[in-house]
């Protein structure tokens, strides 16, 4: 399986009453798959896989695939303590998820060879075709990389550490060390201010939570990549992105919550975040006004 394109990562609605909006998932969806992305990753960091408990989950992946409809891959988030993780896998399989996107285990730290073997337990739990994150406490060395791309399942390793020298060492050395097909994603909160410098070292797939509520501006960035089109990266980069990682900075969590917020403000009401997200302050929301009109502005340009 092989992935291109700009990958839509939705996020979750939740209703009045806290509970998952599926009607509004599946308008989420079918929107976003309209504006043609490569592929859906469903109830991972930006659609809240932390506050979602196994039932919701698996409801969350079903909408996904039946709005999505084949036209692209589905993937799903698992993660977190071993016995959980590989519950969240074989309900991502029951809810027909053509892959998964594999988040780090609970928050302690070990070894390498901890590490390998708890992709080896949650990858084989539904056989799904796997992208394994790198991040927080799941940091990989190349010689670990390499036995984690060699397992059956495992198909891709997301970056979202942004070690640019660690992450070229893995690179190379799966590469030139593991023979199947292999790929690589930049997996860092609004991937594209990174772009330029991750293409640099081969990985060219990146995830877009810009895509979720400016698809416009999310395909107009990636076609200026593709295209070579240098003048409209750097206008995108120095007048959209680069203010809204600024203002995603300002509090944690906003990575996940200004996105929720900006998909309201496109007349799609998905609600807030659960805790420990905060939903963004009023001063906030007026600032994401501005910086999503400049980047509209920056693709006119």
């Amino acid at each position: 399986m092989q992935l291109d394109g700009v990958l839509f990562f939705p996020v979750t609605p939740f209703d009045a009453a806290g509970g998952v909006a599926v009607d509004v998932l599946a308008e989420h969806v079918k929107h976003g798959v309209a504006a043609g992305p490569g592929g859906v990753f469903v109830a991972c960091g930006t659609g809240e896989f932390n506050a979602l408990d196994v039932d919701e989950f698996e409801q969350v992946v079903k909408v996904a695939v039946e709005a999505t409809a084949g036209r692209v891959p589905v993937f799903a988030g698992a993660g977190g303590p071993v016995p959980l993780a590989k519950r969240f896998a074989a309900a991502a399989k029951s809810a027909g998820a053509d892959g998964l996107l594999l988040l780090p285990p609970y928050l302690v730290s070990s070894p390498q060879a901890g590490l390998v073997r708890f992709v080896e337990e949650v990858s084989q739990a539904s056989n799904l075709p796997t992208i394994v994150y790198q991040r927080n406490n799941a940091v990989f060395t190349p010689e670990s990389a390499v036995q984690v791309a060699c397992l059956p399942n495992v198909i891709g390793l997301k970056d979202g550490l942004g070690d640019i020298d660690q992450m070229q060492r893995i690179v190379l050395a799966i590469r030139s060390q593991v023979d199947k097909p292999f790929q690589f994603f930049n997996g860092l909160p609004t991937a594209e201010l990174t772009v330029p410098a991750y293409r640099g070292i081969g990985v060219d797939l990146y995830s877009s939570a810009v895509f979720c509520f400016a698809p416009d501006i999310s395909l107009g960035f990636y076609n200026a990549v593709t295209s070579g089109d240098t003048a409209k990266i750097n206008r995108l980069l120095t007048d959209f992105y680069w203010p809204l990682v600024e203002l995603r900075d300002k509090v944690p969590g906003y990575a996940v919550s200004l996105v929720k917020a900006a998909v309201t403000k496109t007349g799609l009401d998905v609600g807030g975040v659960r805790p420990p997200l905060v939903d963004p302050a009023p001063e906030h929301l007026e600032e994401l006004d501005r910086i999503i009109a400049a980047g509209r502005a920056a693709l006119e340009d």
